[in-house]
């Protein structure tokens, strides 16, 4: 019995060796080499000054940007620590309020619009953290933004055009674009 428990006691501490430290060094090394933006976070500096993650959504809210797809964690908007969803399902009378609140919302920003909202923008992401929105949600926004610069709208097109990515592979989720990289375009027109 006892060399049963002396075994096993070794190949605990051989696996977790292997598993808990040798594994994750050789895979952190090669992240490193191969994909070092990615491994550290998908960072965004501007002036060398830190502004955010292209993993991340952040809270825009003034009308000269466009406004990212809502957030449902709390204690405040776009909190990494406490990504979740609203847990609301479309029959709920809730998310029914929420929903006819940001539409509002979306209506008093910008009164003339009578293009039909997407959906992204007033119904949080299942992580409460997306940074992305669908080019419908860039194109609703485009004459607020535009006008709230004083820019020409087709500058502003060519923005949302540029920063359009199609889907992962070809294959997988939908064409995006992202909030904050499109919103530091805009910054760098002045």
């Amino acid at each position: 019995m006892k060399k049963i428990v002396l075994q096993a006691l070794l190949l605990l501490l051989a696996l977790t060796g292997l598993t808990g430290i040798v594994y994750p060094l050789i895979v952190t090394a090669v992240v490193q080499l191969c994909c070092r933006a990615q491994a550290e976070g998908s960072l965004i500096e501007r002036d060398g000054r830190l502004v955010g993650s292209a993993l991340l959504g952040q809270p825009f809210d003034r009308p000269q940007y466009f406004w990212p797809r809502p957030s449902a964690t709390t204690p405040q908007p776009y909190n990494g620590a406490a990504s979740s969803g609203s847990n609301l399902g479309p029959t709920n009378p809730a998310q029914f309020d929420v929903v006819r609140t940001r539409v509002a919302a979306l209506h008093q920003a910008d009164p003339d619009n009578r293009l039909p909202i997407p959906v992204d923008l007033v119904t949080a992401s299942a992580s409460g953290l997306d940074p992305d929105i669908s080019p419908a949600a860039a194109r609703y926004q485009l004459l607020r933004v535009a006008r709230a610069r004083g820019l020409d709208p087709t500058r502003v097109q060519a923005l949302i055009t540029a920063h359009t990515r199609g889907r992962q592979w070809g294959l997988f989720g939908e064409p995006r674009v992202n909030v904050l990289e499109l919103n530091l375009a805009l910054d760098r027109l002045r």
